[in-house]
């Protein structure tokens, strides 16, 4: 409820922030203290350059893509040597993916 002390409830930050309340509650239920949530391509992309580290000579663009569920989604990183992680791009689309795929089969 201190979050929304002063503030509107049509606010477009309010409503962002409202969706991951559940997931940062959890985390603390678990112990954890929730920086930041990412989505899935980003967080693959992240264990990606973290397990191949020593091959990356300078700098490296990765694409990573998450396709199923109900959902299509993209991340580019840049990944440095030195382990810089530099998000270029996210999309997605809600309506491509999971039962889409399925129904064809």
């Amino acid at each position: 409820a201190k979050r929304l002390v002063g503030r509107r409830f049509s606010d477009s930050e309010v409503q962002e922030d409202m969706k991951l309340w559940p997931f940062k509650d959890a985390g603390a239920i678990a112990g954890l203290n929730v920086i930041r949530i990412i989505n899935e391509p980003t967080a693959a992309a992240i264990a990606y350059g973290l397990d191949n580290k020593s091959d990356i000579s300078s700098k490296m663009n990765v694409l990573i893509f998450d396709l199923g569920g109900g959902t299509f989604d993209v991340s580019i990183l840049t990944i440095t040597k030195e382990g810089t992680f530099e998000v270029k791009a996210v999309a997605g689309d809600t309506h491509l993916g999971g039962e889409d795929f399925d129904n064809r089969m």
